[in-house]
């Protein structure tokens, strides 16, 4: 398997860090019971990307969930799901939202992780390639030789484009990614640095509307159709050594994705607390769907086409990851 030096940097982060911290994250010491029958741990901090994908987390707080089930949740911004996964290794997190690809790639490095909830989903036009206004670029078959902007090497956004240049003859070595933060890759699309870039909304919509970038390609189709995108995991020490507080966590998360699912203008309120989406735009951007519950088949997916990129080495059982409360 090639790992891109991003990819290997990550995960020899997260490998010290693992060997570093010996302690849990925020809070009272992990194990110390909050109660009889409650929450061994009532204080948590969980990492979370500024990005529709962890709409249920802030849901679940600003209507009071995580309080009912006897928590106090501070929610605290991280870049990237690799990113977070150090910190939650390194103590500094207890849970965090993360991407599958992410999750999949520190087990095979030996991290012992669990999901305990899902998040959020592949949906149409949510996941695009995009490329400036008058490219010459008119098919994804163009992109060869070609530079593509990407939030992380070795993750969800590589996977998916290498599976669509896969269905047009061509591999992931055929072209070059480039690793820049959303909020950059409408300048670098702009200024040629890169010949295409792959976004999320809100940057979908705002790269259309602020230098007139055209839709190249919906990544998730084929392979990736509705695609599981992200979750929020745990170590696996915290899961053993908290149950009951995991269980009141994917309690609280349960009532909040519900409300995700099935309301989206409860989804296009909260948004613009969290993230740079104004109202305006909360109401016509593209969301991917949230799961209502955590599938070990669905997860399966991404394992499965991580192996056949060639992200792993061998088979990962997703069924191993699913915290033991998971539903």
């Amino acid at each position: 398997m090639r790992f891109g030096r991003a990819s290997r940097a990550v995960i020899a982060g997260v490998t010290a860090a693992l060997v570093l911290s010996a302690c849990g994250g925020s809070g009272e010491p992990a194990g110390t019971a909050a109660g009889t029958g409650g929450p061994e741990k009532t204080r948590l901090t969980v990492g979370a990307l500024p990005i529709p994908d962890s709409a249920a987390l802030y849901i679940a707080n600003a209507r009071g969930f995580f309080k009912e089930e006897g928590l106090t949740v501070a929610i605290e911004p991280v870049v990237g799901g690799a990113q977070a996964q150090q910190a939650l290794i390194g103590g500094s997190l207890d849970a965090t939202q993360t991407n599958y690809v992410s999750t999949f790639l520190a087990v095979s490095a030996g991290i012992k992780l669990k999901v305990v909830s899902d998040l959020y989903q592949a949906a149409p036009n949510a996941f695009n390639l995009m490329v400036p206004k008058d490219s010459p670029i008119k098919t994804p078959a163009d992109l060869k030789g070609r530079k593509i902007a990407v939030n992380s090497r070795k993750n969800v956004g590589t996977l998916a484009v290498a599976a669509l240049l896969k269905t047009h003859g061509l591999t992931e070595a055929d072209v070059e990614f480039l690793e820049f933060p959303f909020p950059d890759m409408a300048d670098k699309l702009n200024t040629g640095i890169v010949d295409a870039a792959w976004m999320t909304e809100p940057h979908l919509t705002a790269v259309q509307k602020t230098i007139g970038a055209g839709k190249l390609a919906d990544t998730m189709v084929g392979p990736m159709e509705g695609f599981p995108i992200a979750g929020v995991v745990v170590t696996e020490d915290f899961a053993n050594k908290n149950p009951a507080t995991t269980a009141a966590f994917q309690r609280a998360i349960a009532k909040a994705q519900q409300i995700s699912a099935t309301d989206r203008k409860a989804v296009e309120e909260i948004l613009p607390t969290y993230t740079k989406i104004d109202t305006a735009t909360a109401a016509v951007i593209t969301l991917g769907s949230f799961p209502t519950s955590l599938d070990q088949t669905r997860l399966q997916r991404v394992a499965d086409l991580m192996l056949e990129q060639g992200y792993l080495k061998s088979r990962i059982e997703a069924k191993a990851l699913l915290s033991g409360n998971a539903g």
